[in-house]
């Protein structure tokens, strides 16, 4: 929920699946949710004009429409201290199709999200990873032709890619790799490895603008961007430059 600009990054990482034409969000929430919940029971109300009963307390009528996309966003509780393999697993009910897309919320990038879609749907496996090179502080992501074949999770030097955090996933792949008692587990680790050594896993390389949230200087980085006009994940995707 830290912002860029006047909205938080989670705003930019939907609307950037928004404007590839993806408008369903499940969110995976837990220490601190009722900020998120919070945040999209006033969505509306924050961005239009209102007329209110004040002798009719619970009549409110919107008098306008939100200037942005409208999006159907399931918000699931899975735990405040449960890890990635586990929300996943959590929210397996409310996944209906064989394929979704799958990312973490403090990265933004101009990735061409529906070319990343049909890369997945081409080649049949259960996961496809967006890779970006981004400094070294990253695990790193071995790579043969297309195909993942090692995680490293963190190397000292690197000059490979990196899971940059925008993935499609079959449905099949939580019940083939993750356990129904995963809430100690990392999805990095162990689910996306075994599916690596099965063979399981492949990359679509990303050679444009990726950048995470991690740092203050991160968070100033992105903000200057943003406010100077210059940010690219909001400019139009760079069409064709992953693959």
């Amino acid at each position: 929920m830290v912002k860029i600009g006047e909205e938080p990054m989670l705003w930019h990482i939907m609307d950037l699946y928004s404007r590839a034409a993806h408008h369903e969000f499940i969110l995976c929430v837990g220490h601190l949710s009722w900020s998120i919940k919070e945040y999209f029971l006033n969505f509306r109300a924050q961005r239009s004009d209102l007329q209110i009963s004040t002798g009719e307390p619970t009549i409110v009528r919107f008098l306008s429409v939100p200037p942005t996309s409208s999006w159907d966003v399931t918000i699931a509780e899975t735990g405040a201290d449960t890890m990635t393999a586990g929300r996943l697993r959590r929210v397996a009910k409310y996944l209906d199709d064989d394929n979704f897309m799958l990312t973490y919320g403090d990265g933004v990038s101009d990735v061409d999200l529906n070319g990343l879609l049909a890369f997945h749907q081409a080649h049949g496996k259960m996961i496809t990873m967006t890779g970006v090179i981004p400094p070294a502080r990253f695990g790193e992501l071995a790579v043969v032709g297309e195909q993942v074949v090692e995680m490293s999770e963190k190397p000292q030097q690197t000059n490979r890619y990196i899971n940059g955090g925008f993935m499609v996933v079959r449905r099949a792949f939580i019940d083939a790799f993750i356990a129904t008692d995963s809430d100690d587990i990392m999805l990095e680790r162990e689910p996306f490895s075994a599916a690596a050594e099965a063979g399981e896993m492949m990359l679509y390389r990303h050679d444009g603008y990726w950048q995470c949230m991690d740092t203050m200087r991160d968070w100033e980085l992105l903000n200057r961007l943003w406010k100077t006009g210059a940010a690219p994940w909001r400019s139009a995707p760079t069409w064709g430059n992953g693959r």
